[in-house]
């Protein structure tokens, strides 16, 4: 049920890129799954690698994941940016 919370949790941050420009790598798709990665896999990891049981599922788990879904997503806005030059400016290199 943990990793149901957390799965929600990720797309619901998702929902805010829309307020940043678009560099995420692989546009608005690659920050869904960027998000969604991002919080089952924190989640997995601050839980020991095991999924709380329905009993253990409470707003704490929700709340854990939002630091993973943002690091998921500053991941791949921060990769993005360097990978995917925007037409208006010159590539380098």
């Amino acid at each position: 049920m943990s990793m149901l919370v957390w799965v929600m949790m990720g797309i619901a941050i998702w929902h805010f890129t829309v307020f940043v420009p678009d560099r995420f790598w692989g546009g608005i798709v690659g920050a869904f799954v960027a998000a969604i990665l991002g919080a089952a896999i924190f989640g997995l990891i601050v839980s020991g690698f095991s999924i709380p049981s329905r009993d253990e599922t409470g707003i704490g788990q929700a709340l854990l994941a939002v630091p993973g879904s943002l690091l998921g997503l500053g991941a791949s806005y921060l990769y993005g940016g360097r990978v995917e030059a925007p037409e208006d400016r010159p590539a380098t290199g």
